[in-house]
């Protein structure tokens, strides 16, 4: 990045958009949180302006990288999504399960146009299935009125050939966007085909979020490029994510755990993101996060793409407090209005909190709101329990300070055995604590070595989106006699030419992750191999 020049990063939240402002040396010169609007691009906007306040020279923005929550809203609420064609390589051998269906029925009736399986597709070891039937493919596409067409091959991780040409063919004949699977998930026929559909579902999303990032910046008369943060915690431009907007869907947690690992200094840990509605936690790995080994679930959809292995558990600072639980409802967005601290009526996991004794350095006049809220509460509670008691109903037993105090206890818990579920028995570990809510966290935490508070820790995001690398990977089959060294290069090559495609550096781009694992079973020697490249952002 050129001298002098700066950088913003920014995340949308489930419940507040952070924005921060990074110069040429990394260091953060502007922060803001912002309330996450229903809309979401409102809070975007509003975020955005907040650190633009505080930069004089705007023109020395080169870059501005989003990561947001616009995808994973989509599917779960089951709005905005697009009506697609699914269209599978596989007939004569994959009849028997067809096309979506294991997909929640409000999804699916929500998203499918129609489904084929069509003949075509490979073996393990590269062979045709069968020849693909072009004719059957336009008779299928004759009849459907979709918004895009999903293509998933049998192997076709290994064997492109057949899923580039029906690519070319609807493009040609039909004009429509088509989301190609070897591009998208790893093997596994259907939970591949799943995240096709699902990125097909998003091309419409995807240009609103693209479109809205672009027009903020012109408004504001931002010449910045545009990024919007992966899955796996790297950048890709906004054409690249126009194509593969399914890669967005977990870049809030790799954002949070890449910022942690930034901020920290520390390579290898767990990671805790305390938001307002929950806390996910992760594992950092060299650096970045530890990717899930099982198939990941999304909108009630399995899917094989990779994602950052994160448990989320239903506690955050809005976390509302009663006498009998604790959640796992939040107030959300409006804790700024409802939680006792801020004047509210509502008491939430940061009352509990701040009644413990943890409290923000900037948290001022949390404390005696706090208090003034519990004198009228035992104020009430006793007018209560002496009228309770002359009508001989009893006593109440346990005072408003007592909820805080248990609820306080409950949470700690609630965060201890989440830790013990990630750490895997690795107590040599510390604990980096981000996110708004960090400060819920207690000192000491058994099952890692100490907590990390890192500076800039409630906008660890945000700057894990704005230090982050572009990336590409590929995800294969490749013989494992004489021509495999060949083989490895090819794919080394063609994962440096995707992360190249997603905005990096091709003199900077490194192979950072080779995984080969052997195949037993079949008639030749052959080994399934994982490679990742990844590369600072070009000038």
């Amino acid at each position: 990045m050129a001298e002098g020049a700066l950088r913003i990063g920014i995340d949308v939240g489930g419940t507040n958009t952070d924005a921060v402002v990074l110069d040429a040396a990394d260091r953060v010169v502007a922060k803001a949180k912002r309330p996450t609007t229903p809309d979401v691009t409102a809070g975007l906007r509003a975020a955005l302006d907040a650190v633009l306040a505080e930069v004089v020279a705007w023109d020395r923005i080169t870059r501005v990288m989003l990561g947001t929550t616009h995808a994973t809203n989509a599917i779960l609420e089951r709005r905005n999504l697009g009506r697609v064609a699914v269209l599978r390589l596989g007939a004569p051998a994959t009849t028997s399960v067809p096309p979506l269906s294991d997909w929640p029925d409000d999804l699916r009736k929500v998203v499918s146009a129609g489904e084929a399986i069509v003949p075509g597709g490979h073996y393990v070891d590269g062979r045709e299935i069968s020849p693909l039937d072009l004719g059957a493919i336009r008779r299928f596409l004759d009849g459907v009125r979709a918004d895009a067409v999903a293509v998933t091959g049998v192997f076709s991780p290994a064997s492109a050939d057949q899923e580039r040409v029906v690519e070319e063919l609807v493009g040609n004949e039909y004009g429509l966007p088509v989301s190609v699977s070897h591009e998208i998930g790893s093997l596994g026929l259907l939970e591949r085909e799943n995240a096709t559909v699902l990125n097909a579902a998003l091309y419409g999303v995807a240009a609103h979020v693209t479109d809205a990032l672009v027009t903020a910046l012109a408004e504001r008369g931002l010449g910045a490029q545009p990024y919007l943060a992966q899955n796996d915690g790297t950048l890709m431009t906004v054409a690249h994510a126009a194509r593969l907007p399914v890669s967005t869907i977990g870049s809030g947690p790799a954002n949070s755990l890449r910022g942690a690992a930034f901020l920290s200094g520390v390579r290898d840990a767990v990671v805790a993101d305390v938001g307002g509605t929950s806390t996910d936690l992760g594992v950092l790995a060299g650096g970045f996060p530890r990717e899930s080994a099982a198939a990941v679930e999304i909108g009630g959809v399995l899917t094989n793409f990779r994602m950052p292995d994160i448990l989320a558990i239903a506690l955050g600072g809005g976390t509302v407090v009663r006498a009998a639980d604790v959640g796992p409802d939040s107030v959300g967005y409006r804790i700024a209005e409802e939680a006792l601290v801020f004047g509210g009526s509502t008491m939430t996991v940061t009352d509990a909190a701040v009644a413990g004794g943890r409290v923000p350095a900037d948290a001022a006049g949390w404390r005696e709101r706090l208090e003034t809220a519990v004198r009228e509460a035992h104020a009430d509670q006793a007018v209560e329990a002496a009228r309770t008691a002359a009508h001989g109903k009893g006593d109440m037993s346990e005072t408003f300070g007592d909820t805080l105090q248990r609820a306080l206890a409950v949470a700690d818990a609630m965060v201890i055995d989440a830790v013990d579920r990630m750490a895997l028995g690795r107590a040599d570990r510390p604990l980096v604590a981000v996110g708004g809510g960090a400060f819920l966290l207690p000192a000491e935490i058994p099952g890692v070595s100490r907590v990390i508070r890192p500076e800039h820790a409630e906008v660890a995001n945000a700057v894990g989106a704005a230090i982050a690398l572009a990336s590409g990977r590929v995800d294969t089959i490749l013989p494992a006699g004489e021509s495999r060294s060949k083989a490895i290069e090819r794919a080394k090559e063609e994962a440096a030419a995707r992360a190249v495609a997603a905005g990096a550096d091709p003199a900077g781009v490194e192979i950072v992750d080779l995984l080969e694992v052997p195949l037993s079973y079949l008639s030749e020697p052959a080994v399934r191999v994982h490679v990742k490249a990844a590369g600072p952002l070009s000038r």
